[in-house]
């Protein structure tokens, strides 16, 4: 058996436990020092010796005798070969017959699987009882957080422990430190029973690469920059690393990773100290301390120029389609390291909040959202459009993620800075005014919003022209308003007339055209007429399944409409069944406790009663 991992992972303590809770098991139980050839051989000897095979000046082979005396012994004994370089170090040292056992260590991770088993970090939880344990400080939350930095590496954590028990510095003290000083107290506190720290074990993998395979340097240094979650290493690679950013020596290191045989050979031998994890498809993963130390040793332009090429790489493997569902896979791969690398400044990040708004995780988009506004309003200003632009992209998020009062408190502020910034007329200025009006209404303010709406449009058929994408959203959203505030024959006969116009210039499976058609069927229904409204919502949902997936909340969305407008237009229990079947899809994807979901259920109710007039329905039940 090979118990192999990174560094610090805790290999030769699981080794050394095993072999003490089995002891009664063997005869015979030998640790050999085997990362130097000539310390194994030195082993070997001292074996031999004690085994009564070998004299003082006996110039046999030390690894044949052993493995003799092995082979002649009735009893069962377990051989540990503590920090095998790799499978061809020992190959010659490893007993062929015999009644044992052999349990090798190694940071290689090239071994076979059948015999080999990746040594794992600590669990979360385990890692935090053990620092507070080992260091005498029961401070959970600062434990907590020290395990997060140092990804519950054991060997990190005891350097850790160690350091605040000698120093008396606590926990909490210590954390500052790390996010402080974090090179100079990284290299302080001793294991027990261990005489390197962590970054001394990296450092000799570090230059030993260095010297036999540069190009996994490059590659350690790239992934470095990346955040600590999977990197989609060939999807970065395919747009060409941004070489003349980079200076010479690191430019010469950086062009091999173009070519893929050059790309693996790297990567296999980043795995042979296993300074990656187990390759994935298309992926790779680094230890966040790995990162950390690969960083910390990199000079300050060094270290920015390898950033800008690990963004640069990013930014350039953007499909730059953010809404359409072919590209989400691409968008999710990179969020997290969007998150890490590029500005909240960033054009492109705003492409990453479209994508989870399009997706349909507005939480999600909500974080993000909040994260760059902040930022925007701290680097350029809160008047600058780029602040104004996230302000009113963080107020939509809100009444996304269901509190349409406050998505319209917040995007009124955003239209008065707007005007006064960009003035009335100013397209991004209406696009906040419909935005205002569109969540005025969904608070319950419908006369408000009509009054909104019915002054935008003017203003844009003038602005914009009467077929402009904008100019189409506001009379929609005109539309709504009217229905909304009591007259939906109107607001049918409104959507009647723009529907064609919407599906022309929006296309006719695209998310503009999809709203409009729902919107219309909404009014169809309530002005009268549930099964025409069903009818239509019939041949809706197959095209929104196709644009948006069939658990998109867009997508469930309709399909509710459907099963609603079925059981209206007679059929109850159709309705009860389809309404059963989308409830624990739409609690997993909405949560057991939003709004939509208590008006499925309320609109299950209602159909389970079987009333003796299905329609018109309560008005809370549209």
């Amino acid at each position: 058996m090979v118990l192999y991992g990174l560094g610090g992972v805790g290999k030769t303590s699981v080794a050394m436990e095993y072999a003490q809770r089995h002891q009664s098991r063997y005869d015979l139980i030998w640790q050999f020092a085997a990362e130097e050839p000539a310390t194994l051989s030195a082993g070997m000897t001292e074996l031999s010796t004690l085994l009564g095979v070998r004299d003082l000046l006996d110039t046999t082979d030390p690894v044949a005798q052993v493995h003799s005396a092995l082979a002649a012994r009735p009893g069962p004994w377990l051989l540990i070969l503590d920090n095998v370089t790799g499978p061809a170090a020992v190959r010659s040292a490893l007993p062929a017959v015999g009644n044992g056992h052999l349990l090798i260590t190694s940071r290689s991770g090239q071994w076979p699987p059948e015999i080999g088993l990746e040594v794992g970090m600590l669990e979360h939880t385990a890692a935090v009882g053990f620092l507070m344990t080992r260091s005498g400080d029961a401070d959970p939350k600062a434990a907590d957080a020290i395990a997060v930095e140092f990804g519950s590496l054991p060997l990190a954590l005891e350097q850790a422990a160690a350091y605040v028990r000698a120093t008396g510095i606590g926990l909490a003290r210590y954390l500052r430190l790390l996010r402080e000083r974090r090179r100079q107290i990284s290299s302080r506190g001793r294991a027990w029973g261990y005489d390197r720290t962590v970054w001394t074990t990296w450092n000799i993998a570090f230059d030993r690469l260095a010297a036999e395979q540069p190009e996994a340097v490059a590659l350690l240094r790239l992934l470095a920059c990346y955040a600590p979650a999977p990197v989609p290493i060939r999807l970065l690679l395919e747009t060409g690393l941004p070489a003349a950013e980079l200076d010479e020596p690191a430019r010469a290191l950086a062009a091999p990773l173009q070519d893929d045989l050059a790309l693996g050979d790297a990567t296999a031998a980043l795995r042979e100290y296993s300074l990656i994890g187990t390759p994935a498809p298309g992926t790779l993963t680094v230890h966040r301390l790995v990162r950390s130390v690969v960083l910390d040793q990199l000079d300050a332009p060094t270290r920015a120029a390898w950033h800008r090429i690990a963004a640069a790489a990013l930014t350039g493997s953007l499909p730059g389609t953010p809404d359409q569902r072919a590209s989400w896979p691409v968008y999710a791969a990179l969020l997290p390291h969007a998150r890490l690398l590029l500005g909240q400044e960033s054009e492109q990040l705003r492409q990453f909040t479209t994508y989870l708004e399009a997706a349909g995780d507005y939480a999600t988009a909500l974080i993000l959202l909040e994260e760059v506004a902040a930022a925007r309003r701290t680097a350029l200003g809160a008047d600058h459009p780029g602040t104004l632009q996230a302000l009113d992209d963080l107020a939509f998020a809100v009444g996304r993620s269901g509190a349409p009062e406050e998505a319209a408190r917040r995007m009124e502020a955003v239209l008065a800075e707007r005007i006064r910034v960009q003035g009335r007329d100013h397209s991004d200025t209406l696009v906040t005014w419909d935005r205002l009006a569109f969540w005025t209404g969904k608070a319950g303010a419908a006369a408000a919003a009509c009054e909104l709406s019915a002054r935008l449009v003017e203003i844009r058929e003038q602005v914009s022209g009467p077929e402009h994408p904008e100019t189409l959203w506001a009379r929609s959203n005109l539309a709504f308003q009217i229905g909304d505030a009591g007259d939906p024959s109107l607001a049918r006969d409104h959507y009647e007339a723009l529907e064609p116009t919407a599906i022309r210039v929006f296309g006719p499976i695209s998310h503009g055209a999809l709203v409009v058609r729902r919107n219309h069927i909404h009014f169809v229904g309530i002005a009268g007429d549930p099964a025409r409204a069903r009818d239509l919502l019939t041949a809706l949902v197959p095209d929104r399944t196709a644009l948006s997936g069939p658990e998109h909340p867009e997508t469930l969305l309709d399909r509710v409409g459907l099963a609603f407008w079925t059981g209206l237009a007679g059929n109850p229990a159709a309705a009860v069944a389809a309404l059963e079947e989308l409830r624990p899809i739409r609690e997993r994807v909405h949560g057991a406790d939003s709004a939509d979901v208590h008006k499925d259920r309320a609109r299950l109710d209602y159909f389970r009663s079987a009333p003796t007039s299905i329609f018109p329905p309560p008005a809370e039940l549209y």
